[in-house]
């Protein structure tokens, strides 16, 4: 597995933890890359990189999340469905030197691999959105 498909896979895991059980466990994320035995130093730093942008980015991403997803309140997606899109908008507005396309890619298949059958096209309808409405200095191409 490639060292920033781990680093997401690590992220996301690490995000359902902060989902379900509060913004306090996120002074656990040293602990936890020590305990996934994560030895890689650059996939830990990406994963670091992803869950704390992520998490200190939160409610402006689930207001952009909850813009696009029609007819869906992000209280009622489900965790891991919810919990990509966070990570992916984050990756679509916070760093320009990833690829929206790659974003959108690595999300889909986190949604395939940890949630429904079901949950690829919908995270790909949302964050296709979030993607068209980005702002054009936002970097990467679009």
């Amino acid at each position: 597995m490639k060292r920033r498909t781990r680093a997401r896979e690590l992220a996301l895991k690490f995000l359902y933890q902060v989902d379900l059980l509060g913004d306090e466990v996120i002074d656990e994320l040293p602990y936890f890359l020590k305990v996934v035995e994560e030895r890689d130093a650059e996939t830990c730093r990406f994963a670091r990189r992803l869950v704390l942008g992520a998490h200190e980015h939160r409610a402006a991403i689930d207001t952009v999340i909850q813009e696009v997803a029609q007819n869906w309140q992000i209280a009622r997606m489900a965790v891991i469905d919810r919990n990509v899109l966070r990570l992916a908008t984050y990756e679509l507005l916070h760093c320009d030197d990833i690829p929206p396309k790659v974003a959108i890619n690595e999300a889909i298949e986190l949604g395939k691999r940890y949630s429904t059958a079901n949950s690829g096209a919908f995270i790909n309808g949302v964050l296709d959105k979030i993607k068209s409405q980005r702002p054009a200095a936002a970097g990467g191409d679009v």
